[in-house]
């Protein structure tokens, strides 16, 4: 058992010297614990993976094609940009203590991750990560809904996010523009499914940094149409409404519990 453990160490800390190795001298960071070096990677990755997908996302959509997917007028500011990215910043140590401590229980037995797909079988695999997505989709909906129903956790943690509630003031940056307890209470279902369903460990890494992308993703106000996916036509309308659309990846939990309204019906009542 502790060999086949070691090799989610070994793993981690592949991810610290390509990471940290990359950026910082060596006597910065191989002095301090593993767990510290491992926050100190998802720190610096997280932070680059949201700065750099974030500025190219609103190059891309802003300024190289400029009216085509959003019209000027709707265009966010830079200072509401800005500060967007302040909210993330000043929360992202905090981000980054989630999978520090999702690895920490992984290398040490307490969850039911595996190391290599070949253990179980690229069938099993992909049985097991539909399973996954599903808790995660089903768990992240029942949060995002409690944090607006629950008045006490709206109001000190998520209204921090939905302060951001208009076309012209949504943004890519404002994916992780929330209170420091909203965005790891969002997140926790990635790391609780660890416990209950079999999980291959890389896969598991490469979806929490996923979100990232993702949630820049669904703050652009572009609408998609990709059915069933729960693109930024669907989110945008939770920004404006506040009470549709709780889901993340797709529509079906809001479809399943009556919360779904569909941006093309908006579009075809204002005709």
């Amino acid at each position: 058992m502790e060999d086949y453990l070691q090799l989610f160490v070994e793993e981690t800390s592949w991810y610290n010297d390509i990471v940290l190795g990359s950026v910082l001298p060596e006597k910065w960071w191989v002095p301090l614990p593993h767990f510290f070096r491992g926050w100190l990677r998802n720190f610096i990755g997280g932070t680059s993976l949201y700065l750099l997908s974030g500025v190219l996302w609103c190059f891309y959509i802003y300024y190289l094609k400029r009216n085509v997917y959003v019209p000027k007028d709707a265009i966010p500011t830079r200072r509401a940009m800005l500060l967007q990215i302040g909210v993330a910043l000043k929360a992202m140590p905090w981000y980054s203590a989630l999978p520090t401590i999702s690895e920490y229980t992984i290398e040490h037995g307490w969850t039911k991750c595996f190391s290599r797909i070949s253990d179980v079988g690229w069938v099993t695999y992909f049985f097991y990560l539909t399973v996954y997505l599903v808790f995660v989709e089903f768990g992240i909906y029942w949060m995002h809904r409690e944090l607006h129903d629950v008045k006490p956790l709206y109001k000190y943690l998520h209204a921090t996010h939905h302060i951001y509630n208009k076309q012209n003031t949504l943004s890519p940056f404002a994916g992780l523009a929330f209170h420091p307890l909203d965005g790891i209470l969002q997140a926790v279902p990635h790391v609780l499914a660890l416990f209950l369903v079999p999980t291959h460990f890389t896969t598991h890494i490469a979806l929490l940094f996923i979100e990232g992308i993702w949630t820049a993703n669904i703050h652009d106000c572009i609408h998609g149409k990709l059915w069933p996916v729960m693109g930024a036509g669907y989110h945008t309308i939770h920004h404006t409404t506040y009470r549709h659309n709780y889901g993340h990846y797709t529509i079906w939990m809001d479809w399943m519990f009556g919360t779904l309204r569909d941006p093309l019906d908006d579009e075809v009542k204002k005709i």
